[in-house]
């Protein structure tokens, strides 16, 4: 498989990366199965997260006595200094590994925490301490707030942006694609299927494959996945006229009704967790029952305290009905758990 440069980090990484959510829910045999296919077929980049459940566990176990070559990528805690120390350490020690590739910071979520991150004594110094002892080789970050992104961008603090690109979340075309380019900053592509939404692998791709700078890294659970991912991306083809015609019609049939998770909603003044509770149908398609429930626990039961204020409407910048699609999606999850006999 073709390589490329992943900006300033200098990593030849593979046309296409393999994200690490999925690979939760196979059993961890026919997860080993994936990732040593997806090794087979010349993929080297595997993005994973301290958050991801037994994921880092798991790529871990499949590379024993294949870590040569491997890029592996994690990410850890903003939250403070301690936190990203522990986190790191957690990650190593999980992924059976001396040290990691690439370290970000997952989900920063607004400008204050990303200000609280890189202030003196935040988790950025424990960051930089663990790449002088070499436990880390390079350092990113990833966000879904654009305005986040830019900012990490340009800070020239970061090798990689990790942030939400494919052709319906397509916020980063305009400016952060070509700024990531511009500093030599790596990108990185998370949901190249739009959390789910976009069920043609192949559109996807062959859109994402415009964009020669941009590392989608998908996330997958079935080696059957992984050889189509890979036949499309070793085989890329333009986008054609018909194809054009498809994403627009997909683009009009979910634009309204698409959660991006910029997080412009929040904090809701009375507690609700607006993001989480809209991604209630996406979350359900990535994690195990279990996972799925105890994780959007909180969140649905947070949906209660909605006093229909209409706040997070006026704040969203894609005009979403926000109240509208919090009460589906407490419908969904309860619908969800009914029918699972829970």
């Amino acid at each position: 498989m073709r390589k490329f440069r992943l900006g300033k980090t200098g990593l030849m990484v593979s046309r296409v990366g393999i994200g690490g959510i999925p690979i939760q829910r196979p059993t961890v045999e026919e997860a080993k199965r994936v990732i040593w296919r997806a090794l087979d077929l010349g993929i080297n980049f595997i993005d994973t997260s301290i958050g991801y459940g037994d994921s880092e566990l798991r790529i871990g176990e499949a590379l024993k006595g294949r870590r040569e070559g491997v890029i592996i990528a994690t990410k850890g805690s903003w939250r403070s200094r301690e936190q990203a120390e522990n986190t790191i350490n957690g990650s190593l020690q999980r992924l059976g590994v001396d040290y990691i590739d690439l370290w970000q910071f997952h989900n920063v979520p607004t400008m204050e925490h990303y200000d609280n991150l890189i202030a003196d004594g935040g988790a950025l110094e424990a960051a930089h301490e663990a790449l002088e002892a070499g436990k880390l080789r390079h350092l990113g970050i990833t966000s879904h707030n654009l305005d986040v992104a830019l900012k990490a961008t340009t800070s020239d603090l970061f090798e990689t942006i990790q942030f939400p690109f494919n052709f319906i979340s397509d916020e980063a075309v305009k400016e952060l694609i070509p700024l990531a380019r511009k500093h030599d900053v790596g990108f990185i592509g998370m949901k190249p299927f739009a959390g789910g939404n976009i069920t043609d692998a192949g559109l996807a791709f062959r859109y994402l494959l415009q964009f020669d700078s941009v590392l989608p890294d998908p996330g997958v659970e079935k080696v059957h996945e992984v050889e189509q991912i890979v036949s499309i991306v070793d085989d890329p083809k333009p986008l054609s006229e018909l194809d054009q015609m498809r994403i627009s019609e997909i683009r009009a049939e979910l634009g309204n009704r698409f959660c991006r998770q910029c997080l412009y909603c929040m904090p809701c003044p009375q507690g609700v967790d607006i993001w989480m509770t809209m991604i209630t149908k996406k979350m359900h398609r990535l994690w195990p029952l279990e996972s799925f429930k105890e994780i959007m626990s909180e969140p649905i039961k947070s949906a209660g305290n909605c006093v229909e204020c209409g706040a997070c409407e006026q704040k969203c910048p894609y005009g979403l009905p926000i109240r509208e699609m919090l009460k589906e999606n407490t419908l969904y999850y309860e619908r969800v758990l009914g029918e699972a006999g829970q």
